[in-house]
């Protein structure tokens, strides 16, 4: 029991610095937007303060944060600004996951510069791998890779042809072909393009197991395999935003007051804005809660059981769908504020676009609500579904 890996926590230190930056973010927000991309001020401040390495195992120089520090510095970041907390959530999930699961020589070779890398790209729909002496050939065109324009590495699942296993491949920029096409409603600023791969040679200890929970280095956080650890981002991406939304709303109220025929006049307003933010922090503590007891079974050396599975799966479900009401409800109040380009409609258009992930999805509560109602004996979780 002794050699079984705990959860790292590293204290307030980065959150603060994330919060440090919220007049930079903010101040570049609109020229993000207008470029589809990250401004370079703000991907150099991110990697100053260090918060590209929030994920990364301690024993490759990384804070390794534990979920809870993870949710509350995604929080923050997102609040500034929801693109750059997408960015920062996507990005540090590949960058921790391949200092964990990706052999010695292949994390020798990536995390070797003087800052910690970037890893962008997409972990479903997979392409193919051909095995070959020492590695496999690697083709695919991926989706929504997003910080892909900041990045030095891309990490793309594919399925390995002859035995179907799907593995997590990372791939040096030069190999990638980007395709841009990020003509979207909302998150513009993430940059989360369609690329291509063609034929690339990947080392095999460049790449690992889709569903490994064994990691080579790093604690009890990497027990959670890749796609539990990405219900933390999408969970602090959405306590980020709606929060944000209702305090932008409340300030719109406020600077408001005192006019005839304003919200802040209106009881009807008033009971729907307390609906609103129970709603909100109802979400918000449901989430703290299930990761909260994520954490105990992990500090306590064991694995997620099949109800915790399910739980983090519908507390991100429950998040994403308040805050898509929220944000109707914003948006609604804003008037024509809200209908001219601005704050308001930025965080509306954002909010639709994070709702529309599918981690978030349909299929997964309606999984969530056959494991609750007892349906599913026997089965465990495998991705967004219950297998027998």
């Amino acid at each position: 029991m002794s050699d079984t890996p705990r959860l790292h926590r590293a204290g307030s230190t980065l959150l603060e610095r994330a919060r440090d930056l919220r007049t930079l973010i903010e101040s570049e927000a609109d020229q993000a937007e207008a470029a589809g991309r990250l401004t370079t001020p703000v991907v150099d401040a991110l990697h100053e303060a260090g918060l590209f390495g929030i994920w990364v195992p301690v024993p490759l120089g990384g804070a390794e944060l534990s979920p809870g520090e993870l949710l509350d510095v995604f929080e923050e970041l997102t609040y500034a600004d929801p693109s750059t907390g997408w960015v920062v959530m996507a990005t540090t999930l590949e960058n921790g996951t391949a200092g964990a699961y990706l052999g010695d020589d292949a994390v020798e070779r990536v995390f070797k510069g003087p800052r910690m890398p970037l890893i962008a790209g997409q972990g479903t729909r997979p392409g193919v791998a051909v095995p070959e002496n020492g590695g496999f050939r690697l083709t695919g065109q991926w989706s929504f890779a997003s910080g892909m324009y900041h990045a030095q590495y891309a990490h793309s699942a594919a399925a390995v042809e002859g035995t179907g296993e799907v593995r997590i491949f990372i791939s040096p920029m030069e190999d990638v072909k980007m395709l841009g096409n990020w003509d979207v409603l909302g998150l513009r600023a993430t940059g989360s393009i369609d690329y291509t791969i063609d034929g690339a040679f990947v080392p095999q200890s460049q790449s690992h197991d889709f569903s490994t929970t064994e990691p080579l280095r790093g604690g009890a956080i990497f027990r959670l395999g890749l796609l539990d650890q990405a219900l933390i981002c999408h969970s602090g991406w959405a306590l980020g935003i709606g929060r944000r939304l209702l305090d932008e709303l409340a300030r719109y109220a406020g600077a408001r007051s005192g006019r005839p025929g304003q919200l802040a006049g209106s009881d009807a307003f008033h009971a729907d804005f307390a609906r609103a933010e129970a709603r909100f922090r109802a979400a918000s503590a449901l989430i703290r809660e299930t990761w909260d007891d994520v954490e105990r079974t992990l500090d306590g050396g064991g694995r997620l059981g099949v109800r915790q599975e399910t739980m983090v799966r519908l507390a991100l479900n429950h998040i994403t769908s308040t805050i898509a009401g929220v944000a109707g409800f914003v948006y609604a109040s804003g008037g024509t504020t809200s209908l001219r380009d601005g704050l308001i409609q930025r965080l509306f258009r954002d909010a639709q676009a994070g709702t529309a992930h599918i981690l978030s999805g349909p299929q997964v509560l309606q999984e969530c609500g056959r494991e609750l109602a007892g349906l599913a004996q026997g089965q465990s979780w495998v991705v967004l579904g219950l297998e027998g």
